[in-house]
């Protein structure tokens, strides 16, 4: 029995547990070392068996590493896993020299990137010298680590080998947003700066949206011209030089030509900016859906989708569904209105050089 004890007693912890494992130990894995030892020798003293063949399984040689190394592994925002292997040689070196513990060096090495760590951040920490992995606590989360794997020699460091640096997540979710959303569009997900896509809602007559439009506006607008107010017919053909949004080029003090009755200095600049409204919704897909008495076509989920100008003025959107058999009938009417009190733009194609 003393000669069974004392050939476990020389095994490594994960030799012994390997052991207690093949004879059925329960919480083997739990257990201490020297647990271990005296449960797996009452075991084998209770079967009887051939002391010689366990002691031949118990000292058969391990298998030798070439190389130290030690891995770190981040688990969690508090928790590390970290593994080693260590060399004959190191084993040997360190017992020759006195070795007395085998410990992990943890180190914050945060934005650092010579070999250094931040001062005052090292945390030594003992651990079994048959063991192979050990759990590390982490003082603080959205750091980088490095560990470190040697024994301690009296007050003197023997280093056995590095891990990598490994980043331990934040505890916190994360502050960057890369979701964009458009609140106008039932389909679409992408950047607002993106072309709106085609849509199954979208209809195949080119011309529903200006009709969308004038059918919506009222019949006179108002329109600004410096400090006078003009009420103009939506169908006037002369626009006596007005934008689209009321303003003639002389309102910012320019002709035709743009350039004021000025010796202009050569320098030219413009701008462009306009709004446009998107009536979007949806009903039943075999409803009949109209705009201001204009068809709009539903796609397969009953869902529409119509984008139309938004000049100055008012524009009025009556929306009506009707259920298939024509008894039944929803309807909402939007109203709108758009002011441009100033507009001094121009397009790319028409900047002249002006005076500044």
């Amino acid at each position: 029995m003393s000669q069974t004890l004392s050939s476990l007693a020389r095994l490594t912890l994960r030799q012994l547990r390997q052991i207690a494992s093949d004879m059925g130990v329960p919480l083997y894995s739990r257990k201490s070392k020297e647990a271990l030892v005296d449960e797996v020798a009452q075991r084998q003293e209770k079967r009887g068996g051939d002391l010689k063949a366990i002691e031949a399984e118990l000292t058969a040689p391990s298998i030798s590493s070439t190389e130290t190394r030690v891995v770190f592994l981040p688990r969690d925002p508090q928790w590390a896993y970290v593994f080693w292997e260590i060399s004959d040689d190191d084993r040997k070196r360190a017992q020759k020299e006195g070795a007395s513990r085998l410990c992990l060096r943890l180190a914050d090495v945060t934005g650092i990137h010579d070999g250094s760590a931040h001062p005052h951040t090292l945390q030594e920490v003992p651990v079994d010298s048959h063991s192979t992995e050990w759990y590390l606590p982490v003082p603080l989360c959205d750091r980088d680590y490095r560990v470190e794997l040697g024994y301690r020699i009296n007050n003197a460091w023997m280093s056995l080998a590095f891990s990598s640096v490994a980043r331990v997540p934040a505890l916190h979710p994360s502050e960057q947003i890369l979701d964009q959303f458009v609140p106008f569009s039932l389909e679409s997900a992408a950047p607002a700066s993106a072309p709106a896509p085609v849509t199954p809602a979208e209809p195949s007559d080119s011309g529903l949206h200006e009709r969308l439009y004038q059918s919506a506006t009222v019949h006179f607008r108002s329109r600004r011209v410096g400090s006078e107010e003009f009420q103009e017919g939506i169908d006037s053909g002369d626009r006596s030089g007005l934008s689209d949004s009321g303003i003639g080029l002389w309102a910012s003090g320019r002709n035709e030509s743009g350039l004021g009755g000025v010796t202009p200095r050569q320098r030219s600049f413009w701008l462009v900016a306009d709004a446009e409204l998107i009536v979007y919704g949806a009903t039943d897909p075999s409803a009949r859906l109209t705009i201001g008495g204009e068809d709009v076509p539903l796609s397969t989920d009953g869902t529409f989708r119509i984008q139309v100008p938004f000049r100055d003025g008012d524009q009025v959107y009556a929306v009506e569904a009707t259920a298939a058999d024509g008894e039944q009938k929803r309807n909402i009417t939007l109203n709108f209105q758009r002011q441009t009190p100033e507009d001094n733009s121009n397009p790319a194609s028409e900047a002249k050089a002006e005076w500044f």
